[in-house]
This record gives C-alpha cells, structure tokens and sequence, in this order.
C-alpha cells in the first residue's frame, strides 16, 4: 500500500482519502438519517443542523493542526507554512490560514443564500421540498470545486503571476460588489432558464421530490421523460454557486496556495450551507451590510497580493489576515443587526 504514502498536491493519499470519507460519511448520514423523509424545515431544526456543520468546521481547525505538525514539512505549498521554525509553528499557521478561508467561504456562502431564496421563490417550492435540491445541489458544488481548485493549484505551482490575475479579479469583484449592492437579480430573465425552457420538455407543476417524470408527449402520444421545475431548480442553484465560484476560488488561493487547505476549508463551509440556509432565509434582510463587509474583505484580500510584495517581503501573515477578516465580517454584521433592530421589534 505503498500509494497510500505518496505525496498528491502536498499530502499523502492517505489523507485527502480520509478526508473524502468523512465527507462522504456526513452527506450520507444528513440525507440517510436526519433526512430520511421530507419534511419542513423549521428555524430551529436549521439552526441545530448549522451548529452542528460549524462545530465540525472549527473540529476540522484541530484535524489541521496535527496533519501540519506531522506531515506539512513533506510537500508544503505555502511558503509561510514551509518557512515556519518548527512543527507547532508550522501547524498554527495553517489552522490560521484554515480558518481565514473558512471565515470567508462561509460568508461568501450565506451571500449565495440570497440568490437561493430568490430562485426557491420564483418556482414556488415548497419547504419540504427545498433540502432536496440543496443537498444534491451540494454533492455537484464538491465535484465542481474539486474541479476548480485542481486547476487553480496548477496554475499558481506552474505560473506565479497568475497570483496577480486573482488579486485583480478579487478587487475588481469587490468594488463591483459595493457599486451594486441594492441590485436583485432577475430570475425571470435568467439566459439559462431561457435556454432550459426551450430545449426540455418541462411540466407545468410539481410531482412532490421527483426531478424528472415520465408522462404522455402531449403531441406523439408517447411516454417520453419530461424535466419537472426542480430540476430547472436544481440547475440554477448549481449555476448560482458556479457564478460565486469564480469569486471565491481566486478569494481562497489569494489566502493561501495549499491545495489541501483550499479545498477543506471550501468544503466545511459549504456543507453547512443547506443547514444555515432555512435560518437565513427568513432573516437575510437583515444582514444587508454584511455585503458590505465582504465586498471590503475582498478588496482587502485582493490588494494584500499587492501589497504584501511591498510591506511584508512577500506574504501577509495569516494571523494579520485572520484578524482583519474576522473583524470586518464582524462589524457587517453587528451594524446590520444594529440598523434593522427597530423593523425586528414590529
């Protein structure tokens, strides 16, 4: 079993299997067990569910710790990891690159339940029905970013100027992100949909969880296999978190290029998101400044590419990072509950 033990992307196979394991083992037992039957999801359900997905998040910080302190000296990828002085230095750097990335997938996340909401609006399903499409639409995020971080991985080991590429795009992302933070997306005239519409054949209802049914053609007579609207759900949300990806993969590299902490630290995040999506989606409203916060944290991460050549020979530290990160994300969200704290008394 000697595979086991070769280095892929900075850690030894062993590890990223494990990792995929217990992945695997917490999808099967939310869908196979807490969600063996559909039901609506009620605040405080989702509230249990999302501490539950935060605190194995944070347990992961430990998992971090000792990975780093026994194995992070094989192959590290980040240079403030391979320059610490010894293994406790070297694993306190990444559990605070861990959570810096973690902190910002998870608000980048809680963005994306916004568009969620708005996409569950417009084909009216029902709050029984909306776990399914989140948890699948889940399990394809996974696939998609593992994807996407392969190739984000090879391009920053192979061209380090792509680092400024990234930063560019975090800063033109977060200014676009403050110039435009009263805009609704139009779901209605989504092209995607459009193009969904036209191409499949789409019942004009609901038929309870099931993404597609079989049915007469309504002109042949035929029983053909036609798209039911949570499909079309489905493949919006899938697209949503397609559109977020572009910003939060480049947000994530610009944290640190450690494929092993991009990756889990992305994943922890986003496996809570179903969970934290119920609670959300009733009070988004009142969190409006926290877009604010994360279009500056953006910026931020963006221009300390920059200017960490300048003012740090090279790398921001992570504690840095961390603590400004957690700072804004903090004031977003204390001055929105702030603002909207007389609308939450009516």
């Amino acid at each position: 079993m000697h595979f086991l033990h070769v280095l892929w992307l900075g850690m030894p196979v062993w590890i990223w299997l494990a990792f995929i394991g217990a992945v695997l083992a917490i999808l099967a037992f939310d869908l196979g067990v807490m969600h063996r039957d559909s039901h609506a999801i009620e605040v405080s359900e989702s509230l249990r569910m999302s501490a539950l997905y935060i605190g194995l998040g944070l347990a992961w910080a430990g998992a971090v710790w000792w990975i780093y302190a026994h194995y992070g000296d094989a192959g590290a990828l980040d240079p403030q990891i391979a320059a610490a002085a010894t293994p406790d230095e070297r694993a306190w750097t990444a559990v605070e690159l861990y959570l810096t990335g973690y902190l910002v997938e998870k608000t980048l996340a809680m963005d994306n339940v916004f568009i969620i909401s708005m996409i569950f609006t417009y084909f009216s399903v029902p709050r029984e029905y909306q776990h399914r499409v989140l948890f699948w639409g889940i399990a394809g995020v996974i696939v998609l970013r593992a994807l996407m971080i392969g190739v984000g991985a090879a391009l920053v080991m192979q061209f380090t100027w792509i680092m400024y590429v990234f930063g560019a795009v975090l800063l033109a992302t977060g200014v676009k992100m403050l110039l435009m933070i009263d805009h609704a997306p139009d779901v209605a005239g989504n092209p995607l949909l459009r193009l969904l519409k036209k191409h499949l054949r789409v019942t004009g209802e609901l038929h309870g969880q099931a993404f597609t049914v079989r049915r007469p053609d309504p002109r042949t007579g035929k029983v053909v296999l036609f798209a039911t609207p949570l499909l079309l759900c489905l493949i919006l949300v899938e697209a949503a978190d397609l559109v977020f990806a572009i910003d939060s993969v480049p947000a994530i590299f610009a944290i640190t290029p450690d494929p092993f902490i991009v990756y889990t630290s992305n994943i922890f995040a986003i496996l809570g998101l179903r969970a934290l999506y119920f609670a959300l989606a009733a009070v988004v409203h009142r969190f409006h400044y926290l877009k604010v916060a994360l279009a500056l944290v953006l910026v931020f991460i963006g221009a300390k590419i920059f200017l960490g050549d300048w003012l740090f020979a090279g790398k921001v530290p992570a504690s840095l990072s961390l603590a400004t990160t957690g700072a804004l994300l903090a004031s977003g969200i204390l001055y929105s509950l702030w603002k909207t704290r007389a609308a939450a008394r009516r």
